[in-house]
């Protein structure tokens, strides 16, 4: 337990915080270097691994170490109810950027203009990740690896790329932004090469966005409802996307 502990001091400051069994679970799966992880239980985290990630257990098994509840609650600032956390290191700034602006792309890439939720983002994150979007980039002040949102995604942070640019450096492809002022989404085919824009929760989308947009396009909504959740918006994008020009791998 006691190198445990000392590699978590070793990586705290840096690292990104795996909250719960499930981030665990998809770090794992999606190639992240993990150098530490702790449980409260470790049997029992081992059989919910046997039970729904036969595919990391053999990993899990060797990474696990047990530790005394009060010693775990004070290495997170929320205890997860699966009693695991761990350690991940961040994937580089540079292999994002790289994925992000490689050319020609096979899904698309969300673009959060000024979120202020960090529940949504996680959300939005998760979605992306579940429909192969090539990344999440976020415009704005919310840090889209906070640890609230990383466990709002699951740990689905290492399934794409996730990173904060300016409005003026998003990448390539056409610019498709929600907006209610738009033409019916359910009218246009959206390319495997878009970079769908949806904006803030409260303000929509930022003038400097909306300008740089190639189109407008808006979701079907019945009158006099205002608006969608944010996670929402992107799922029925996504799906929109997928059900006409792509599909997650299977």
């Amino acid at each position: 337990m006691t190198d445990s502990l000392t590699r978590w001091r070793e990586h705290a400051a840096s690292a990104v915080l795996l909250d719960g069994f499930h981030a665990l679970k998809h770090a794992l799966r999606f190639g992240a270097e993990v150098p530490v992880a702790v449980t409260t239980d470790r049997r029992a985290a081992l059989a919910l691994a046997e039970e729904l990630a036969g595919d990391v257990r053999g990993t899990l098994d060797g990474l696990l170490t047990e530790v005394p509840e009060q010693t775990y609650a004070a290495l997170v600032a929320r205890p997860h109810p699966t009693g695991v956390a761990a350690l991940a290191v961040r994937p580089s700034r540079a292999a994002n950027l790289d994925a992000l602006a490689r050319m020609p792309r096979t899904a698309p890439v969300v673009v959060l203009d000024n979120p202020r939720n960090l529940g949504n983002a996680g959300a939005v994150i998760r979605l992306a990740a579940g429909f192969g979007a090539t990344g999440v980039v976020t415009t704005g002040t919310l840090d889209p690896w906070h640890p609230t949102v990383v466990r709002g995604g699951a740990g689905l942070h290492f399934a794409t790329a996730v990173e904060r640019l300016g409005a003026d450096e998003l990448p390539p492809g056409p610019l498709f932004a929600l907006d209610p002022e738009g033409e019916d989404i359910r009218g246009t085919e959206l390319p495997d090469d878009a970079v769908l824009a949806f904006g803030s929760e409260r303000t929509g989308l930022s003038a400097e966005v909306r300008a740089r947009a190639d189109h407008l396009l808006r979701l079907p909504m019945r009158p006099q409802v205002s608006s969608y959740n944010l996670a929402t918006s992107v799922a029925m994008t996504l799906y929109h996307w997928s059900a006409a020009a792509g599909a997650p791998a299977a």
